[in-house]
């Protein structure tokens, strides 16, 4: 519980944050999940435990208000597969008194910015056709000077045989075709762009990463216009609210307190007392004028963890085989908050 004094604190916090407007009334049911890192079979077996969809993949939730919290993408080879159902139960959804909402993850930010760390080489298999290597010949003939000049800066005895085999092994096959579809103009750059990074629904708040002090000053729909705002100019600066560690894509500071980690770094109050994970999570609850707060992004091998007496719920439970966790959803009716946790498939050869 938080001591007395405490609350002072809270309070001149609370002061600079402008008023929001009452909450809607809360759906008869939500149902959240958290990153699913492009394991189709995973995000398959919850969506239909859950009764999200039936065995042929369609909308079967009714009213039931669904919430993807990020991270589709990376690690696993099925991320288009499940974004492709998502943008389809996305307009199917409301048709039956549904929405489904998926929020914008660190990851899908990457993507959008050209850092492919993460990619699983089966991700650029599926966006290849019959015409890739084709269109990979043609790109690397028509840039052919520049490319040998690029590599020839770092190795200046490598021959153009050498040089071109490097570099097609540095693009495979669908990779143009990928980061043509991750550009903000491209068909999954504009989809990312349309989804919100924050969604307050009813008395729960839903984030990808957390949301830290520094941004309780901003509302919901302030913080997904930036967001939206820094993906389009695919904004690759350090203090841009997709890369900012404080940032909703990547904090961590509502979950731990790591020396050197950025993305867990303590607010610090005017009084110089740097502000306890307690005290921020009371704060966040206070600005946002809910009851509970939804994270992801950092991963529980043992499943769903409540704490702070159910104020904050990590759902990043390590679904995708790249982690081997459990498959989970949370599922929110009323003032009613329930784990659940759904068998993981047998496992099919990845691509």
């Amino acid at each position: 519980m938080l001591r007395l004094w405490i609350w002072p604190l809270l309070a001149f916090f609370a002061a600079l944050i402008p008023a929001a407007a009452p909450a809607k009334p809360d759906p008869a049911r939500i149902v959240a999940v958290g990153d699913l890192h492009g394991d189709y079979d995973a995000w398959e077996a919850i969506a239909r435990a859950a009764g999200l969809v039936d065995a042929k993949g369609r909308w079967s939730g009714g009213s039931t208000t669904f919430v993807q919290l990020g991270d589709v993408v990376d690690r696993g080879p099925d991320s288009l597969k499940i974004i492709r159902q998502l943008m389809k139960l996305q307009r199917d959804a409301p048709k039956r008194g549904g929405k489904v909402i998926a929020l914008v993850g660190n990851h899908e930010a990457m993507n959008m910015t050209g850092d492919l760390r993460y990619v699983h080489p089966g991700e650029y298999r599926a966006f290849a056709n019959r015409d890739s290597e084709a269109v990979r010949n043609r790109i690397y003939e028509t840039n052919k000077v520049a490319i040998e000049a690029a590599y020839k800066s770092r190795d200046p005895n490598l021959t153009a045989a050498a040089i071109r085999a490097a570099w097609m092994q540095a693009t495979p096959i669908g990779m143009l075709e990928h980061q043509a579809a991750w550009r903000p103009d491209g068909e999954v750059g504009r989809w990312v762009m349309s989804n919100p990074a924050v969604a307050k629904i009813g008395d729960s708040l839903f984030v990808h990463g957390g949301i830290s002090a520094a941004y309780t000053q901003f509302s919901p729909e302030q913080i997904n216009r930036r967001i939206a705002d820094a993906l389009k100019a695919q904004d690759v600066t350090p203090t841009s609210i997709i890369n900012d560690p404080a940032g909703p894509l990547w904090y961590r500071g509502l979950i731990t307190r790591a020396p050197g980690d950025e993305a867990t770094v303590a607010p610090v109050a005017p009084n110089g007392q740097q502000l306890s994970i307690e005290q921020e999570i009371a704060l966040v609850l206070q600005a946002f004028h809910v009851r509970r707060i939804v994270v992801a992004h950092t991963p529980s091998t043992t499943g769903i963890i409540s704490g702070d007496q159910g104020a904050l719920w990590r759902i990043d439970s390590a679904i995708s085989r790249a982690y081997n966790g459990k498959l989970t959803y949370l599922e929110i009716t009323g003032d009613k908050v329930t784990a659940h946790e759904v068998p993981r498939p047998p496992a099919k050869p990845w691509g």
